[in-house]
């Protein structure tokens, strides 16, 4: 089950963060932030080989003992970071990587929305709602 969803801007601010249990809000604030430093690592092990590959997908970031965290990245450097609960062993990193890009293209239609100012927080419900779906499709 996917229990946090988070896009982070190239500065590394967040645009947006969506988690399932609000009670533990600040716990998946503090993983998606600590995630970003093993983001950047793999970012710069891949080099440039990141530039010619197509794939963004980074993986598994790091395991904790109740959560998985995996990273995606896109061309703009624009980071999506995923938190899975550890208990759902059903699901499959090819699972995993075409959430990542159910994301990616909800992400790129509010990018192209004309009224949406690029570094602003994301408040499309379109948005919103794929990713509520996108969690309760894992359950």
């Amino acid at each position: 089950m996917a229990v946090c969803v988070a896009v982070i801007a190239k500065e590394n601010y967040p645009l947006y963060i969506r988690s399932v249990p609000m009670e533990n809000e600040l716990k998946f604030h503090y993983m998606v932030h600590t995630s970003l430093d093993v983001v950047d690592e793999k970012v710069s092990a891949m080099g440039k080989a990141l530039v010619d590959q197509r794939e963004l997908y980074l993986g598994l970031l790091y395991p904790t003992e109740d959560y998985k965290v995996y990273g995606y990245v896109t061309n703009s450097k624009v980071k999506f970071v995923m938190v899975v609960d550890s208990s759902n062993t059903a699901l499959r990193d090819n699972e995993i990587r075409s959430m990542f890009r159910k994301l990616h293209n909800s992400y790129t239609d509010v990018m192209c929305n004309p009224f949406y100012n690029p570094g602003d927080r994301i408040q499309s419900r379109a948005f919103d709602s794929m990713v509520t779906s996108m969690m309760i499709q894992v359950c």
